[in-house]
């Protein structure tokens, strides 16, 4: 009804293809729309850019929506870093999120796909609680967390409570017919890695469930993730 009555108030984004024909870069939903109002015209802007630059804007656009869930909008910030060479910072500007939100988001795919369509299924959508579904010592313990969810109704802090229990006790599998080998690797010793400035009050500790010694970049994701962690509970006191 706004489109009928006002038009599309937001220019759509065009280039020339090598026909000369228009292609649309972005604003797809607002042409849609414009189409089914049997608009004869819309406003644009002709842009000057390459197949890459074109496909960028269009990712942009797309994460600006507010009907993504949390994985969607996480991959799309993968894309961004992964093949546009984005830091955190750079996402979080172009799409107008804060780049703690867009770590976050980015913590949720170590979720893997089928503790994913568990949490789908079991209408966990809510992006804390995923994160602290993510943050979880195994996949074992995250089909723990998530029954908890779903029979004892907890919030995050109850759940964060719960997910730092696992991690000190171990979460052990909890489906059948699990090999030998996968229950093992389940169930590891933790490594521990330790860090002792000199001349300084604190001890740094990090316990890695994979059971060997960290690289140092799984070290350093690690203390990004506590800072992170840290940021957030700050920002929310």
């Amino acid at each position: 009804k706004s489109i009928e009555r006002h038009g599309i108030l937001e220019p759509l984004l065009v280039r020339k293809g090598e026909r000369g024909q228009y292609e649309l870069v972005s604003g797809e939903r607002r042409f849609h729309a414009a189409m089914q109002a049997e608009l004869s015209e819309v406003p644009c802007i002709e842009l000057d850019v390459s197949d890459q630059h074109a496909l960028e804007i269009a990712l942009i656009e797309n994460l600006q929506r507010q009907d993504l869930n949390a994985f969607e909008e996480g991959e799309g910030f993968r894309t961004l870093i992964e093949k546009y060479s984005y830091t955190h910072e750079e996402v979080g500007s172009a799409v107008g999120r804060s780049r703690v939100t867009v770590t976050e988001s980015l913590r949720l795919l170590k979720i893997p796909a089928e503790i994913r369509d568990e949490c789908r299924h079991a209408d966990i959508s809510a992006k804390g609680i995923l994160l602290e579904i993510a943050k979880a010592p195994s996949v074992a313990a995250m089909r723990i967390l998530i029954k908890a969810i779903v029979e004892e109704r907890l919030d995050r802090k109850d759940l964060r409570e719960r997910r730092t229990q696992l991690a000190e006790e171990g979460a052990a599998p909890t489906s059948t017919g699990m090999d030998s080998d996968s229950s093992k690797s389940e169930t590891l010793r933790p490594f521990v890695w330790n860090y002792q400035p000199k001349d300084r009050p604190f001890k740094v500790s990090l316990a890695f469930s994979t059971g060997t010694e960290p690289e140092p970049k799984d070290v350093i994701a690690a203390l990004e993730d506590l800072l992170d962690e840290l940021r957030t509970s700050l920002e929310n006191e």
